[in-house]
Protein backbone atom coordinates (compact mmCIF):
# COMPACT_ATOMS: atom_id res chain seq x y z
CA UNK A 1 0.00 0.00 0.00
CA UNK A 2 1.43 3.71 -0.37
CA UNK A 3 1.83 4.98 2.19
CA UNK A 4 1.12 8.12 1.72
CA UNK A 5 -2.65 6.69 0.73
CA UNK A 6 -5.20 7.61 3.20
CA UNK A 7 -8.54 5.74 4.20
CA UNK A 8 -11.63 7.82 2.18
CA UNK A 9 -13.36 7.42 5.67
CA UNK A 10 -10.44 9.97 7.04
CA UNK A 11 -10.41 12.36 4.66
CA UNK A 12 -13.25 14.59 5.46
CA UNK A 13 -11.63 14.47 9.37
CA UNK A 14 -7.93 15.27 7.68
CA UNK A 15 -9.55 18.12 6.12
CA UNK A 16 -11.27 19.62 9.28
CA UNK A 17 -7.76 19.69 11.18
CA UNK A 18 -5.63 20.99 8.07
CA UNK A 19 -8.45 24.10 8.44
CA UNK A 20 -9.27 24.57 11.97
CA UNK A 21 -6.74 22.65 13.98
CA UNK A 22 -9.11 20.45 16.58
CA UNK A 23 -11.67 17.87 16.32
CA UNK A 24 -14.10 18.93 18.93
CA UNK A 25 -17.37 15.82 19.76
CA UNK A 26 -19.43 18.78 20.83
CA UNK A 27 -18.99 20.76 17.17
CA UNK A 28 -17.65 18.12 14.69
CA UNK A 29 -19.53 14.66 15.92
CA UNK A 30 -19.00 12.98 12.74
CA UNK A 31 -15.52 13.42 11.90
CA UNK A 32 -14.92 13.34 15.55
CA UNK A 33 -15.86 9.88 15.87
CA UNK A 34 -13.69 8.95 12.85
CA UNK A 35 -10.45 10.44 14.12
CA UNK A 36 -11.23 8.75 16.89
CA UNK A 37 -11.60 5.47 15.33
CA UNK A 38 -8.59 5.83 13.06
CA UNK A 39 -6.42 8.07 14.96
CA UNK A 40 -3.53 5.35 14.20
CA UNK A 41 -3.35 5.72 10.69
CA UNK A 42 -4.51 9.70 11.17
CA UNK A 43 -1.97 10.49 12.99
CA UNK A 44 0.92 8.57 11.33
CA UNK A 45 -0.89 10.23 7.45
CA UNK A 46 0.06 13.92 8.86
CA UNK A 47 3.94 12.32 10.63
CA UNK A 48 5.14 10.99 7.66
CA UNK A 49 3.60 12.90 5.06
CA UNK A 50 3.82 16.34 6.87
CA UNK A 51 5.57 15.72 9.91
CA UNK A 52 2.84 17.43 11.86
CA UNK A 53 1.49 15.59 15.62
CA UNK A 54 -1.48 14.94 15.73
CA UNK A 55 -2.78 13.87 19.40
CA UNK A 56 -6.02 12.61 20.87
CA UNK A 57 -7.69 13.92 24.00
CA UNK A 58 -10.30 11.62 25.10
CA UNK A 59 -10.86 13.09 28.21
CA UNK A 60 -10.79 16.70 26.84
CA UNK A 61 -12.99 15.19 23.73
CA UNK A 62 -10.50 17.08 21.58
CA UNK A 63 -8.50 15.76 18.66
CA UNK A 64 -5.83 18.14 17.81
CA UNK A 65 -3.28 18.95 15.08
CA UNK A 66 -0.20 20.83 15.65
CA UNK A 67 1.06 22.55 12.45
CA UNK A 68 4.25 24.27 12.53
CA UNK A 69 6.35 25.85 9.90
CA UNK A 70 9.42 27.85 9.98
CA UNK A 71 7.55 29.72 7.04
CA UNK A 72 4.85 31.22 8.85
CA UNK A 73 2.36 33.46 6.53
CA UNK A 74 3.11 36.98 7.30
CA UNK A 75 -1.20 37.66 7.30
CA UNK A 76 -2.37 34.58 8.76
CA UNK A 77 -3.84 34.62 12.05
CA UNK A 78 -7.13 34.24 13.74
CA UNK A 79 -9.94 36.26 13.04
CA UNK A 80 -12.18 38.22 14.68
CA UNK A 81 -15.93 36.64 15.51
CA UNK A 82 -17.86 39.50 14.77
CA UNK A 83 -15.68 40.24 11.26
CA UNK A 84 -14.49 37.74 9.80
CA UNK A 85 -12.26 39.50 7.99
CA UNK A 86 -10.25 40.92 10.18
CA UNK A 87 -7.43 39.41 11.87
CA UNK A 88 -7.00 39.40 15.35
CA UNK A 89 -5.23 42.55 16.73
CA UNK A 90 -2.02 42.24 18.61
CA UNK A 91 -3.89 43.08 22.49
CA UNK A 92 -6.74 40.35 21.55
CA UNK A 93 -4.25 37.87 21.25
CA UNK A 94 -2.18 38.88 24.59
CA UNK A 95 -5.53 39.11 26.61
CA UNK A 96 -6.55 35.68 25.19
CA UNK A 97 -3.44 34.05 26.62
CA UNK A 98 -3.54 36.63 30.19
CA UNK A 99 -7.10 34.83 30.17
CA UNK A 100 -6.14 31.52 29.80
CA UNK A 101 -3.35 32.06 32.32
CA UNK A 102 -5.51 32.87 35.05
CA UNK A 103 -8.48 30.03 33.86
CA UNK A 104 -6.07 27.72 34.18
CA UNK A 105 -5.86 28.68 37.98
CA UNK A 106 -9.03 29.06 38.73
CA UNK A 107 -11.18 26.79 35.83
CA UNK A 108 -14.94 29.01 37.37
CA UNK A 109 -14.93 32.37 37.67
CA UNK A 110 -17.05 35.88 37.04
CA UNK A 111 -16.33 38.21 34.10
CA UNK A 112 -15.41 41.12 36.87
CA UNK A 113 -12.80 38.45 38.80
CA UNK A 114 -11.72 37.84 35.26
CA UNK A 115 -11.07 41.51 34.09
CA UNK A 116 -9.95 42.23 37.56
CA UNK A 117 -6.95 39.98 37.24
CA UNK A 118 -5.85 40.85 33.63
CA UNK A 119 -6.23 44.39 34.81
CA UNK A 120 -3.57 43.97 37.42
CA UNK A 121 -1.18 41.64 35.75
CA UNK A 122 -1.17 44.00 32.73
CA UNK A 123 -0.43 46.92 35.60
CA UNK A 124 2.28 45.36 37.04
CA UNK A 125 3.79 44.62 33.67
CA UNK A 126 3.14 47.56 31.66
CA UNK A 127 6.14 49.77 33.32
CA UNK A 128 8.86 47.34 31.85
CA UNK A 129 7.19 47.14 28.52
CA UNK A 130 6.24 43.41 28.57
CA UNK A 131 2.29 44.56 29.18
CA UNK A 132 0.18 46.87 27.66
CA UNK A 133 -1.80 49.05 29.84
CA UNK A 134 -5.29 47.67 29.98
CA UNK A 135 -7.85 49.82 32.08
CA UNK A 136 -11.53 49.05 31.69
CA UNK A 137 -12.88 51.90 33.68
CA UNK A 138 -13.17 55.28 32.72
CA UNK A 139 -11.29 57.92 34.86
CA UNK A 140 -9.50 61.25 35.48
CA UNK A 141 -6.31 59.98 32.47
CA UNK A 142 -8.18 57.08 31.32
CA UNK A 143 -11.10 58.19 28.24
CA UNK A 144 -14.02 56.64 27.93
CA UNK A 145 -13.25 55.37 24.18
CA UNK A 146 -9.96 54.03 25.60
CA UNK A 147 -12.05 51.94 28.60
CA UNK A 148 -14.52 50.93 25.90
CA UNK A 149 -11.92 49.74 23.30
CA UNK A 150 -10.34 47.80 26.17
CA UNK A 151 -13.61 46.15 27.26
CA UNK A 152 -14.02 45.21 23.32
CA UNK A 153 -10.93 43.68 22.97
CA UNK A 154 -11.57 42.11 25.92
CA UNK A 155 -14.38 40.56 24.51
CA UNK A 156 -12.99 39.64 21.16
CA UNK A 157 -9.99 37.63 22.58
CA UNK A 158 -13.23 35.49 25.04
CA UNK A 159 -15.05 34.91 21.72
CA UNK A 160 -11.89 33.14 19.85
CA UNK A 161 -11.33 31.30 22.70
CA UNK A 162 -15.69 30.14 23.04
CA UNK A 163 -15.23 29.35 19.10
CA UNK A 164 -12.64 26.88 19.96
CA UNK A 165 -14.27 25.31 22.77
CA UNK A 166 -11.77 26.35 25.58
CA UNK A 167 -13.89 28.06 27.74
CA UNK A 168 -18.03 28.62 27.76
CA UNK A 169 -19.79 31.95 29.08
CA UNK A 170 -23.14 31.72 30.15
CA UNK A 171 -24.84 34.92 28.92
CA UNK A 172 -23.99 37.39 26.23
CA UNK A 173 -20.41 39.25 26.49
CA UNK A 174 -20.71 42.32 24.15
CA UNK A 175 -23.90 43.14 26.55
CA UNK A 176 -21.51 42.34 29.66
CA UNK A 177 -18.93 44.07 28.67
CA UNK A 178 -20.81 47.18 27.20
CA UNK A 179 -21.90 48.16 30.91
CA UNK A 180 -19.31 48.32 33.51
CA UNK A 181 -21.69 46.45 36.33
CA UNK A 182 -22.69 43.88 33.64
CA UNK A 183 -21.21 40.47 34.86
CA UNK A 184 -21.54 36.20 33.57
CA UNK A 185 -19.72 33.09 34.33
CA UNK A 186 -16.40 32.13 32.77
CA UNK A 187 -15.79 28.64 32.42
CA UNK A 188 -12.69 26.49 30.93
CA UNK A 189 -11.97 23.36 30.57
CA UNK A 190 -7.90 22.23 32.20
CA UNK A 191 -7.48 19.38 29.59
CA UNK A 192 -8.34 21.71 27.01
CA UNK A 193 -6.36 24.24 27.93
CA UNK A 194 -3.21 21.89 28.52
CA UNK A 195 -3.90 20.87 24.38
CA UNK A 196 -3.17 24.71 23.22
CA UNK A 197 0.59 24.22 23.34
CA UNK A 198 1.95 23.69 20.20
CA UNK A 199 5.88 24.46 20.36
CA UNK A 200 8.49 24.23 22.89
CA UNK A 201 8.87 26.44 26.12
CA UNK A 202 9.07 29.46 24.95
CA UNK A 203 11.39 29.90 28.37
CA UNK A 204 13.38 26.81 27.19
CA UNK A 205 14.24 28.30 23.56
CA UNK A 206 15.36 31.28 25.02
CA UNK A 207 13.93 33.15 22.52
CA UNK A 208 15.47 36.46 24.05
CA UNK A 209 18.51 35.67 22.89
CA UNK A 210 17.27 34.96 19.22
CA UNK A 211 16.93 37.77 16.89
CA UNK A 212 13.18 38.28 15.90
CA UNK A 213 13.64 36.47 12.40
CA UNK A 214 14.73 33.31 14.08
CA UNK A 215 11.92 32.99 16.29
CA UNK A 216 9.68 31.30 14.01
CA UNK A 217 12.26 28.50 13.17
CA UNK A 218 13.32 27.88 17.01
CA UNK A 219 9.07 27.63 17.83
CA UNK A 220 8.83 25.05 14.95
CA UNK A 221 11.94 23.23 16.03
CA UNK A 222 11.48 19.76 17.03
CA UNK A 223 13.56 19.42 19.52
CA UNK A 224 16.26 22.33 21.99
CA UNK A 225 19.38 21.13 19.67
CA UNK A 226 17.54 22.36 16.34
CA UNK A 227 16.95 25.76 17.51
CA UNK A 228 20.42 27.57 17.74
CA UNK A 229 21.22 29.69 15.31
CA UNK A 230 23.99 27.30 13.94
CA UNK A 231 21.37 25.00 12.82
CA UNK A 232 19.55 27.37 11.49
CA UNK A 233 22.40 28.40 9.27
CA UNK A 234 22.98 24.83 7.94
CA UNK A 235 21.96 23.81 4.05
CA UNK A 236 18.23 22.29 4.53
CA UNK A 237 18.36 18.42 4.14
CA UNK A 238 16.17 16.65 1.29
CA UNK A 239 13.62 15.74 4.77
CA UNK A 240 13.69 19.09 5.27
CA UNK A 241 12.73 20.89 2.02
CA UNK A 242 10.07 17.78 1.48
CA UNK A 243 8.39 18.70 4.59
CA UNK A 244 8.34 22.66 3.89
CA UNK A 245 7.41 22.54 0.14
CA UNK A 246 4.14 20.08 0.87
CA UNK A 247 3.17 22.19 4.24
CA UNK A 248 3.03 25.02 2.22
CA UNK A 249 1.25 23.28 -0.79
CA UNK A 250 -1.57 22.20 1.98
CA UNK A 251 -1.71 24.77 3.78
CA UNK A 252 -1.74 27.84 0.66
CA UNK A 253 -3.83 28.27 -1.68
CA UNK A 254 -1.43 28.76 -4.48
CA UNK A 255 2.26 27.58 -4.01
CA UNK A 256 5.38 28.75 -5.86
CA UNK A 257 7.52 25.53 -6.63
CA UNK A 258 10.44 27.87 -6.86
CA UNK A 259 10.44 29.19 -3.66
CA UNK A 260 13.48 26.87 -2.19
CA UNK A 261 16.85 28.04 -0.85
CA UNK A 262 18.44 25.04 -1.80
CA UNK A 263 20.75 25.72 -4.91
CA UNK A 264 19.68 22.36 -6.32
CA UNK A 265 16.94 21.58 -8.02
CA UNK A 266 13.25 22.17 -6.35
CA UNK A 267 11.66 19.83 -4.54
CA UNK A 268 8.09 20.15 -6.59
CA UNK A 269 10.26 19.98 -9.67
CA UNK A 270 12.33 16.80 -9.16
CA UNK A 271 10.11 13.35 -10.23
CA UNK A 272 9.96 12.03 -6.70
CA UNK A 273 8.78 15.38 -5.14
CA UNK A 274 6.48 15.79 -7.46
CA UNK A 275 4.93 12.25 -7.60
CA UNK A 276 4.53 12.25 -3.76
CA UNK A 277 3.46 15.94 -3.73
CA UNK A 278 0.27 15.05 -5.57
CA UNK A 279 -0.02 11.64 -3.75
CA UNK A 280 -0.60 13.79 -0.84
CA UNK A 281 -3.04 16.10 -2.15
CA UNK A 282 -4.92 13.20 -3.76
CA UNK A 283 -5.15 11.15 -0.14
CA UNK A 284 -6.81 14.47 1.19
CA UNK A 285 -9.64 14.43 -1.68
CA UNK A 286 -7.95 17.73 -2.77
CA UNK A 287 -7.47 19.26 -6.49
CA UNK A 288 -4.32 19.99 -7.74
CA UNK A 289 -3.91 22.74 -11.01
CA UNK A 290 0.17 22.24 -11.77
CA UNK A 291 2.24 24.62 -13.83
CA UNK A 292 6.09 24.74 -13.65
CA UNK A 293 6.10 28.41 -11.62
CA UNK A 294 2.62 27.39 -9.64
CA UNK A 295 0.87 24.80 -7.95
CA UNK A 296 -3.01 25.76 -7.24
CA UNK A 297 -4.52 23.47 -4.40
CA UNK A 298 -8.56 23.57 -4.38
CA UNK A 299 -11.15 21.70 -2.37
CA UNK A 300 -14.09 20.91 -3.80
CA UNK A 301 -16.05 20.13 -0.27
CA UNK A 302 -15.15 23.32 1.01
CA UNK A 303 -13.59 22.05 4.33
CA UNK A 304 -9.57 22.27 4.03
CA UNK A 305 -9.49 26.02 4.08
CA UNK A 306 -11.10 29.05 5.54
CA UNK A 307 -10.53 31.06 2.36
CA UNK A 308 -14.11 31.30 0.80
CA UNK A 309 -12.79 33.63 -2.66
CA UNK A 310 -14.24 34.23 -4.97
CA UNK A 311 -17.52 33.66 -3.21
CA UNK A 312 -18.96 36.55 -1.65
CA UNK A 313 -20.90 39.59 -2.63
CA UNK A 314 -19.19 42.08 -0.99
CA UNK A 315 -18.19 45.22 -3.15
CA UNK A 316 -14.15 44.55 -2.21
CA UNK A 317 -14.79 40.92 -3.65
CA UNK A 318 -16.30 42.48 -6.75
CA UNK A 319 -13.73 45.12 -7.15
CA UNK A 320 -11.00 42.23 -6.72
CA UNK A 321 -12.34 40.15 -9.26
CA UNK A 322 -12.73 42.79 -11.62
CA UNK A 323 -8.52 43.08 -11.15
CA UNK A 324 -8.12 39.92 -11.29
CA UNK A 325 -10.01 39.65 -14.98
CA UNK A 326 -7.20 42.79 -15.88
CA UNK A 327 -4.30 41.25 -14.86
CA UNK A 328 -3.36 38.19 -17.20
CA UNK A 329 -4.24 40.85 -20.08
CA UNK A 330 -2.39 43.77 -19.28
CA UNK A 331 0.90 44.52 -21.57
CA UNK A 332 3.29 43.21 -19.48
CA UNK A 333 1.78 40.70 -16.55
CA UNK A 334 4.12 39.63 -14.50
CA UNK A 335 5.17 44.03 -13.77
CA UNK A 336 4.26 45.29 -10.68
CA UNK A 337 1.19 46.70 -10.20
CA UNK A 338 0.63 49.87 -9.25
CA UNK A 339 -1.95 51.95 -6.80
CA UNK A 340 -2.44 54.38 -9.53
CA UNK A 341 -3.30 51.21 -12.22
CA UNK A 342 -5.83 49.55 -9.94
CA UNK A 343 -7.14 52.88 -9.39
CA UNK A 344 -7.25 53.57 -13.01
CA UNK A 345 -9.25 50.48 -13.91
CA UNK A 346 -11.91 50.94 -11.02
CA UNK A 347 -12.33 54.40 -12.46
CA UNK A 348 -13.24 53.03 -15.53
CA UNK A 349 -15.54 51.04 -14.61
CA UNK A 350 -17.45 53.74 -12.54
CA UNK A 351 -17.77 55.75 -15.58
CA UNK A 352 -19.58 53.32 -17.03
CA UNK A 353 -21.40 52.63 -13.98
CA UNK A 354 -21.72 55.26 -12.09
CA UNK A 355 -23.53 53.32 -8.67
CA UNK A 356 -21.31 51.20 -8.54
CA UNK A 357 -19.20 50.86 -5.61
CA UNK A 358 -20.88 54.04 -4.26
CA UNK A 359 -19.77 53.46 -0.51
CA UNK A 360 -15.99 54.28 -1.61
CA UNK A 361 -15.36 58.42 -2.31
CA UNK A 362 -11.71 57.67 -3.51
CA UNK A 363 -10.53 54.55 -6.12
CA UNK A 364 -7.28 54.24 -4.05
CA UNK A 365 -9.08 52.63 -1.37
CA UNK A 366 -11.02 50.53 -3.33
CA UNK A 367 -8.02 49.59 -4.94
CA UNK A 368 -6.02 48.98 -1.82
CA UNK A 369 -9.28 46.54 -0.50
CA UNK A 370 -9.56 45.03 -3.63
CA UNK A 371 -5.53 44.22 -3.61
CA UNK A 372 -5.89 42.90 0.33
CA UNK A 373 -8.49 40.41 -1.14
CA UNK A 374 -6.22 39.02 -3.91
CA UNK A 375 -3.27 38.89 -1.22
CA UNK A 376 -4.95 36.66 0.71
CA UNK A 377 -5.69 33.94 -1.74
CA UNK A 378 -1.49 34.51 -2.90
CA UNK A 379 -2.98 36.09 -6.31
CA UNK A 380 -0.93 39.31 -5.47
CA UNK A 381 1.91 39.60 -3.36
CA UNK A 382 2.89 43.05 -1.65
CA UNK A 383 6.04 44.51 -2.27
CA UNK A 384 7.91 45.43 0.76
CA UNK A 385 9.71 48.09 -0.15
CA UNK A 386 6.70 50.06 -1.41
CA UNK A 387 3.21 49.30 0.59
CA UNK A 388 1.32 50.68 -2.86
CA UNK A 389 2.46 47.91 -5.30
CA UNK A 390 1.82 44.89 -5.56
CA UNK A 391 3.71 41.15 -7.77
CA UNK A 392 1.49 39.40 -9.71
CA UNK A 393 2.01 35.51 -9.16
CA UNK A 394 1.40 32.96 -12.22
CA UNK A 395 -1.65 31.98 -10.39
CA UNK A 396 -3.57 34.71 -11.69
CA UNK A 397 -3.55 32.94 -15.20
CA UNK A 398 -5.19 29.86 -13.47
CA UNK A 399 -8.47 31.99 -13.25
CA UNK A 400 -10.84 33.18 -15.96
CA UNK A 401 -13.74 35.77 -14.93
CA UNK A 402 -16.94 35.59 -16.42
CA UNK A 403 -19.14 38.61 -16.08
CA UNK A 404 -22.44 38.58 -16.86
CA UNK A 405 -23.88 42.14 -17.37
CA UNK A 406 -28.16 41.97 -17.04
CA UNK A 407 -29.80 42.90 -20.54
CA UNK A 408 -31.32 46.04 -20.58
CA UNK A 409 -35.52 45.79 -19.21
CA UNK A 410 -36.86 46.98 -22.33
CA UNK A 411 -34.54 44.41 -24.63
CA UNK A 412 -35.62 41.70 -21.95
CA UNK A 413 -38.80 42.13 -22.52
CA UNK A 414 -38.75 41.87 -26.20
CA UNK A 415 -36.48 38.94 -26.08
CA UNK A 416 -35.70 37.41 -23.22
CA UNK A 417 -32.80 34.78 -24.06
CA UNK A 418 -30.67 37.48 -25.67
CA UNK A 419 -27.33 38.40 -24.09
CA UNK A 420 -24.50 40.84 -25.46
CA UNK A 421 -21.23 40.42 -24.23
CA UNK A 422 -19.33 43.93 -22.92
CA UNK A 423 -15.92 44.49 -23.17
CA UNK A 424 -14.94 44.28 -19.23
CA UNK A 425 -14.88 47.80 -18.59
CA UNK A 426 -18.59 48.30 -19.71
CA UNK A 427 -19.08 45.25 -17.72
CA UNK A 428 -20.43 45.07 -14.10
CA UNK A 429 -17.37 42.93 -12.22
CA UNK A 430 -19.97 41.07 -10.24
CA UNK A 431 -19.90 37.32 -9.50
CA UNK A 432 -22.48 34.57 -10.42
CA UNK A 433 -24.25 33.09 -8.24
CA UNK A 434 -22.69 30.44 -7.67
CA UNK A 435 -19.32 30.73 -8.07
CA UNK A 436 -18.63 34.27 -9.77
CA UNK A 437 -14.95 33.26 -10.90
CA UNK A 438 -14.27 29.74 -12.51
CA UNK A 439 -10.79 28.50 -12.91
CA UNK A 440 -9.70 27.54 -16.22
CA UNK A 441 -10.05 23.63 -17.25
CA UNK A 442 -7.47 22.00 -15.29
CA UNK A 443 -4.90 19.82 -16.57
CA UNK A 444 -4.74 16.12 -14.89
CA UNK A 445 -2.79 15.75 -11.75
CA UNK A 446 0.73 15.48 -12.78
CA UNK A 447 0.71 17.68 -16.12
CA UNK A 448 1.56 21.28 -16.78
CA UNK A 449 -0.71 23.40 -17.66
Amino acid sequence: MNPALLDADLGASARQLIATGRLRAESDPEQYQAAVKGHEDLAEFFRTELGWTMELHEVASLVRLHKRRSDVPAGRGPLLVRDRHSQAPTLVMILACLACEQLWRRPRMSLRELVQAIAQVCAAEANNGRLPRFPVVASHDVSKKEARANRLSLADALKLLVEEGTISVDADLDRALADEDGDLVVSASRDRLAAKFSSLSPTLLELGGLPPEEHAAALSAESLMDHTSEALDTAPTVEQRRLKAIRRLIDDPVTDPLDDDADTTAYLHSLTGRERALNVVAALGLSATVRRDCWQITDPTGQASAVDFPNGRRMERQAALALLAALPDRDDPAAPLPLAEASDLFTRVRADLPRWAASYDRMPALARAAAAELVSVGLLAPDPENPDQWQPTPGVHLWRVRVHQPAPATEARANPAATTPAPLSEQKPLPEPNSGLDPLPSPRQGDEG
